[in-house]
């Protein structure tokens, strides 16, 4: 799969951006408005009962903000933060090394978490519980258990597959929130932000085309408001404009609707070959020349959540939506 600009999964370039640009504290945090507002409660009830916050999952599509959101719960509570991933733990010592030193009230982060294997998971569950971890000591007849206390701390973990997680771990979750797509009029405030704070000149009109095809993405935003703003310098004065927006994001081939190239590719032949569907996943797979399960995890989403394409039992449909993107008639089936 080529390297495509719009994929809301995390960059090198973006994180070297995304430091200096996430908000520190849950009243600087723009939109997620009921995760945000239940969060407040939960924090402020903790520490006026003097205890650690309830373990928290958050779940929704990637660059949604899962990882701020983790760094703003141990802001407010002040704390430290760790910051890891399930698939760096590979064992089940691993974990145990981890929690054994976090501080009282720390909150450990865990992205991906439904990517942890069972062994590890298990460690996870008399953690999250009561507070403990039971080590082996010793090798075969001689080999016993110790259960170790541990200080209280947040777990934090992330997941863009909620239901990949197993029912045990996730039901050791105090609070669940869904993380939700942004509006545009929300990435238009983010990106005016961003733009302040990487001494950008924007204006709000700029703002808007940029997010109306971030794909309701605040990762997406600010990535193209970097792409852009190299356009603005070389090619205009600097400034941010609707007309400089348009522009840059043309020639990077995202569409009015956050559409690039491979998107729309996937629907044209749909329209072309296979006259608007249904057609099988393997053989749309086939006749784009892509995997499968890229199809599926990385293309898909976004499609079918904007009505380009629906899910039938028979394989995949192109809608009306679709055909009137291209400026086409749709086709009488």
């Amino acid at each position: 799969m080529e390297k495509r600009i719009i994929s809301t999964q995390v960059r090198e370039e973006d994180i070297k951006i995304e430091k200096s640009l996430r908000p520190q504290t849950l009243e600087d945090y723009i939109g997620q408005q009921k995760a945000k507002e239940n969060l407040k409660i939960y924090i402020e009830a903790a520490k006026g009962r003097g205890e650690s916050l309830d373990h928290v999952l958050f779940y929704g599509p990637p660059g949604l903000g899962k990882t701020t959101l983790a760094g703003i719960i141990a802001n407010e509570m002040g704390t430290h933060i760790k910051i890891t991933s399930g698939p760096a733990i590979g064992r089940p010592g691993e974990m145990a090394a981890i929690l054994s030193n976090l501080q009282e009230g720390d909150v450990l982060f865990v992205d991906e978490i439904h990517r942890l294997n069972r062994q590890v998971e298990e460690v996870l569950y008399p953690a999250m519980e009561d507070y403990v971890i039971d080590v082996m000591i010793g090798k075969g007849a001689t080999a016993r258990s110790i259960r170790l206390d541990l200080p209280k701390f947040t777990l934090v973990g992330a997941t863009t597959r909620a239901g990949l997680l197993s029912a045990p771990l996730r039901d050791r979750f105090g609070v669940v929130h869904h993380l939700e797509f942004y509006t545009v009029e929300e990435l238009q405030t983010i990106l005016v932000h961003s733009a302040a704070t990487l001494g950008v000149e924007i204006e709000r009109e700029g703002a808007f085309e940029l997010a109306r095809r971030s794909r309701g993405t605040p990762r997406l935003a600010n990535r193209l408001l970097k792409r852009v703003r190299d356009f603005a310098e070389v090619r205009y004065d600097g400034r941010i404009t609707k007309e400089v927006a348009s522009f840059a994001l043309d020639l990077l081939e995202v569409d009015k609707m956050g559409l690039d190239q491979n998107d729309r590719n996937i629907l044209k032949i749909m329209i072309e070959k296979f006259s608007g569907g249904p057609v099988g996943l393997d053989t749309l797979a086939a006749a784009i020349g892509e995997d499968p399960g890229t199809i599926e995890d990385v293309y898909e989403p976004y499609l079918v959540k904007n009505g380009f394409i629906n899910r039938t039992p028979k394989g995949r449909v192109v809608t009306e939506s679709a055909y009137g993107h291209f400026g086409l008639e749709p086709r009488i089936r």
